[in-house]
């Protein structure tokens, strides 16, 4: 177009805008994938799909002054690992290797499922393993406000899950409770901590739902000392699996705690039936309505049978009953006692759960358990006796 002198070009609109929106050559925009590269699976890392070397990828520059984020530090560990050459790659690579818990504890379940801090005490003596159950930290929430209502249970393992609960109270609305609690196992012998397990594991109560499991830890018994407390505080870990084949090969119909004293002044023999724990569940509603029976045979005259009361719905009764059998010293060497448990049914027979024989003619502890009472007149000796299926000459119905 030519200009007559003394005229002014003019520019349409059109042409003002694509002066200042396109004022020199049009570049490509950088898409996402180059900062962010993407390698297939089982190939290295400047190896593309084709086969062919990638160049490597240059990292953002990051002012002093700003400092790395975390994100971005994550982001430099890939392209060193992945996209630089070693020349290239800073001293951070030769920072420490994370150390892996032997125990196989999981950092993700440290801080999704949270921590438990608890106490053991395995008393000798009186064949109780006590567990002091303190806090809890950092608990998964479990319901809608973000919140949870959690308590602790123990099983000990291989046995009846039922036969050998024992839980905490709930706390309401929290992540960080704190319990305080002491929870104690009876009848707990030497063997018992060589080949079992306790199993701790933390719930989330539910009114009108079906209690929801948080985490689990798993403490071999044989890791406590006698008479020694041992303090844990362990990250929960994922519900485990429990073997049911080693259940049903170490089930036992349970303990009973009995106590023996031969009285001078009364020329008698006193037996207490003080408790039982963690017996057998013959009852639908996984429970039994326990009571004790005991015989000291031979009983010609059919007198010596006595019995307790019945405890109702409960797999580890209190007893502490007493009965007297008057005898003279001399005799008792040709005597058996035979206590036998039995639950307690309405409108049909009562169910045999287990039973025990002292006397001469037993073995093991139950054989001490008698001589040491022939041997200590007037002195009270208590011991724990497991229960077996089975009594050689008893009469197995009430």
């Amino acid at each position: 177009m030519t200009l007559r002198k003394g005229e002014k070009m003019t520019i349409s609109i059109q042409e003002h805008m694509a002066i200042d929106v396109c004022p020199g050559p049009i570049k490509p925009i950088k898409q996402i994938s180059d900062y962010f590269p993407r390698f297939p699976r089982g190939l290295p890392a400047a190896v593309g799909r084709s086969g062919a070397l990638r160049p490597a990828v240059s990292q953002p520059s990051v002012s002093p002054a700003e400092g790395p984020r975390e994100d971005d530090e994550d982001v430099d560990q890939l392209f060193g690992a992945y996209g630089t050459t070693p020349a290239e790659q800073p001293a951070k690579s030769q920072a420490p290797e994370e150390v892996v818990d032997p125990e196989g504890y999981e950092s993700d379940d440290c801080t999704t499922l949270g921590t438990l801090d608890f106490s053991l005490l395995y008393d000798q003596e009186n064949n109780a393993l006590h567990c002091t159950i303190n806090k809890a930290k950092g608990l998964k929430p479990m319901d809608h406000n973000g919140l949870a209502d959690p308590y602790v249970k123990l099983h000990l393992l291989p046995g009846a899950s039922k036969a050998n609960k024992l839980r905490t109270k709930t706390l309401r609305n929290t992540l960080n409770p704190t319990w305080n609690e002491t929870l104690t196992y009876y009848g707990i012998t030497d063997e018992d901590m060589i080949r079992k397990t306790l199993r701790i594991s933390v719930c989330d109560e539910d009114k009108f739902r079906h209690n929801e499991f948080i985490g689990e830890t798993r403490i071999p018994l044989k890791k406590l000392k006698p008479n020694q407390t041992k303090n844990f505080n362990i990250c929960l870990e994922k519900q485990l699996p429990i073997d049911k084949t080693e259940d049903k090969s170490l089930e036992e119909r349970g303990r009973i705690l009995i106590s023996l004293k031969y009285s001078s002044q009364k020329q008698a023999l006193l037996v207490g039936i003080i408790r039982c724990a963690h017996l057998a569940a013959m009852d639908a509603n996984g429970y039994s309505d326990p009571y004790v029976k005991t015989y000291l045979k031979p009983d010609e005259d059919k007198k010596s049978k006595h019995k307790t009361a019945v405890k109702k719905k409960t797999l580890n009764p209190e007893f502490n009953e007493e009965f007297c059998y008057e005898i003279k010293h001399g005799d008792l060497a040709k005597k058996t006692l035979e206590v036998t448990v039995w639950d307690y049914d309405i409108g049909k027979s009562n169910d045999f759960i287990g039973g025990v024989v002292l006397g001469i003619n037993a073995k093991g502890e139950r054989l001490k358990h008698w001589f040491d009472c022939l041997k200590n007149k007037d002195k009270k000796i208590e011991r724990w006796h497991t229960l077996t299926n089975e009594l050689p000459g008893a009469v197995l119905s009430d």
